[in-house]
C-alpha cells in the first residue's frame, strides 16, 4: 500500500512537472506599465524652470498637468509673465488650458501650482485654495524665494532641455 501511494505521488509529479515544460512565462503588464511610466517620468524631469534667468531646480509632479506643460514646453518655451498677489505669490497667464485636477491644498514656499487651469503660481509664502500641484522649487530658503519672487513682476520659462 505504502509503495502504491508513492508512486502515485511519483507519477503526479511527473505529470505536473510535464505540463509545464515548453510554456512561455507569462508577461507581466504591470512589469511593462512600470517600465513606460519611469520613462514618462524621465520625460518630465526633462523641463525646467527660470525666473527672471534664473535656473532652478524642481521636483516636477507626476500627474497629467504637468504631462500637458512638458509636451507645450517641448514646442517652444512658455513664457508666463507674472505678478506679484497678497504678497504671498506671483501668478500669470500660460496662454492656454491644462487639464487639471484641482484639490484643497495648503502650500508652502517654493510650490508651483495650477490655478484654474490657465494659470501658473509660484509661491514664495503659504495659502489654503483649491489648486492642482505641479512642482516643488527645491534648494531655496524662504527668504531666497521672497528675494526672488517678491518683485511686482517676474518673467517665469518653463522650458525642455
Amino acid at each position: 500500500m505504502r509503495r502504491l501511494l508513492i508512486i502515485t505521488l511519483v507519477l503526479m509529479l511527473a505529470i505536473l512537472t510535464s505540463c509545464t515544460e515548453g510554456k512561455e512565462p507569462e508577461q507581466n503588464p504591470a512589469a511593462e506599465q512600470t517600465t513606460e511610466n519611469t520613462e514618462e517620468s524621465t520625460e518630465m524631469a526633462s523641463i525646467m524652470m527660470t525666473i527672471n534667468g534664473e535656473k532652478l531646480e524642481v521636483t516636477w509632479e507626476d500627474n497629467e498637468s504637468v504631462k500637458a506643460l512638458a509636451e507645450l514646453a517641448a514646442e517652444e518655451p512658455v513664457t508666463i509673465d507674472a505678478s506679484k498677489y497678497g504678497g504671498f505669490e506671483q501668478v500669470g497667464s500660460i496662454g492656454t488650458t491644462l487639464p487639471s485636477s484641482d484639490v484643497s491644498t495648503t502650500t508652502e514656499p517654493g510650490d508651483i501650482v495650477l490655478y484654474t487651469g490657465s494659470s501658473i503660481v509660484v509661491f514664495y509664502g503659504s495659502n489654503s485654495w483649491s489648486y492642482t500641484r505641479l512642482g516643488h522649487i527645491e534648494n531655496k530658503s524662504k527668504s531666497e524665494l521672497e528675494d526672488l519672487l517678491g518683485a511686482e513682476k517676474v518673467t517665469i520659462v518653463i522650458s525642455a532641455e
